[in-house]
């Protein structure tokens, strides 16, 4: 295990009705907010009302920037920027998922920077600092409402970057599982699909002695792969979806990280699926982390049997391991398949024609990953597997 420190000063405020309690939360930073969402789902299922109400309840005035969009751009983020100067906003509250929280972030990130916020998303400067912001959740999947980074879209240079920095955690978070009844089960689903590539981002490591969040990632992944088939045949079922919510959190606070050498590799590749073809990020990650998973087995293949022996219940074959490890990775896909998402990129309508643009772009600035350390070549023959 290596050394670390973890730090996560998100106030979690989880259960049934605790948007109650976002006009009291707002109230200790500001009486002036943005409001920040995406269309028309949280007006239409009493959300966007019910977060209102607690806010005028604490006569807290409310400038509102709708229209969000998953995978957030860059235009939006400028908007935000804009608005917030002008009527003086320090406080910004974003409902929804993690699209709305990350532009939410990234408006925060480049209100007090007197340059192009795109500089800092770029990791070219650094902030000047960040309004406090806080999140209603109410997409389970991209783990923002707690997590230090927010992920952006230029969508004119049709770059797609995340940025990590501790300024721009949620100060709190409101997560009423009620709030996701509603989702459409291909939401549902490409939120399971990001939940467990955050995990697999951590889980998948050379570091040794990691035993306690070994445990920790794998019980996460099987809850997740337990629930989701629930929420998706019974939307409602509240059980369900509250231990997909908090999974979704715990996914990526940073604790399931904690003393191991991390990937990211994967979700850089996702990120240039998304960014050329804006397909849905979680959907991105089915296709692009089983690809990845036969391409960099081989270098550890007692973690990938483990995978598939304490993730899927699969018996282990001591004598064969690669078989274990293998037949976990299709199990992996036969979960993302059974709830509904591609697997494939034909699947999912994109071309074959693209690849190398989407490597070199990836590697621009070096190779990815650190598990494996991806080059050009690597990114071009994980997305041929992905065809």
């Amino acid at each position: 295990m290596k050394s670390f420190v973890f730090h996560n000063p998100t106030k979690i405020i989880f259960g049934k009705e605790t948007e109650k309690k976002v006009g009291s939360e707002v109230k200790k930073y500001a009486d002036k907010i943005l409001l920040h969402y995406g269309g028309g789902s949280i007006k239409k299922y009493g959300i966007y009302k019910r977060v209102m109400d607690s806010l005028h309840r604490e006569k807290i005035r409310v400038i509102e920037l709708p229209g969000v969009k998953p995978n957030p751009v860059l235009g939006m983020v400028n908007q935000g920027i804009d608005i917030c100067r002008k009527e003086g906003i320090k406080f910004i509250l974003s409902v929804g998922g993690g699209s709305a929280i990350d532009s939410g972030k990234a408006i925060a990130l480049g209100v007090p920077y007197k340059g192009d916020v795109w500089d800092i998303l770029r990791g070219e400067k650094k902030p000047a600092g960040a309004l406090p912001t806080g999140a209603v959740l109410t997409i389970p999947a991209a783990g923002s409402e707690s997590s230090d980074v927010t992920v952006i879209t230029n969508e004119k240079e049709l770059i797609k970057k995340g940025y990590h920095h501790s300024l721009i955690r949620p100060r709190f978070a409101v997560l009423n599982p009620e709030f996701t009844f509603t989702l459409p089960k291909f939401q549902t689903a490409a939120g399971a699909a990001d939940i467990i590539a955050h995990v697999l981002e951590r889980y998948i490591t050379h570091t040794k002695n990691v035993d306690l969040t070994d445990r920790l990632c794998e019980s996460t992944m099987k809850t997740v792969i337990k629930n989701a088939p629930v929420v998706i045949k019974d939307p409602g079922h509240y059980p369900a979806r509250a231990e997909i919510m908090w999974a979704s959190t715990l996914a990526h606070n940073g604790i399931l990280g904690t003393g191991r050498e991390e990937d990211w590799g994967t979700h850089k590749i996702g990120h240039e699926l998304s960014a050329l073809y804006d397909i849905t990020h979680g959907a991105s990650l089915a296709i692009a982390f089983p690809a990845w998973m036969k391409y960099v087995y081989r270098k550890n293949i007692p973690l990938f049997a483990q995978f598939a022996s304490r993730v899927f219940n699969l018996g282990t074959d001591y004598f064969n391991l690669e078989k274990t490890a293998l037949e976990g990775i299709e199990s992996l896909i036969g979960f993302f398949r059974s709830i509904g998402l591609p697997t494939r990129l034909k699947e999912a309508g994109i071309p074959d024609d693209r690849f190398e643009e989407m490597a070199d772009k990836l590697v621009a600035t070096g190779p990815k990953g650190s598990f494996y350390k991806l080059h050009a070549e690597d990114v071009v023959n994980i997305l041929k597997i992905a065809r």
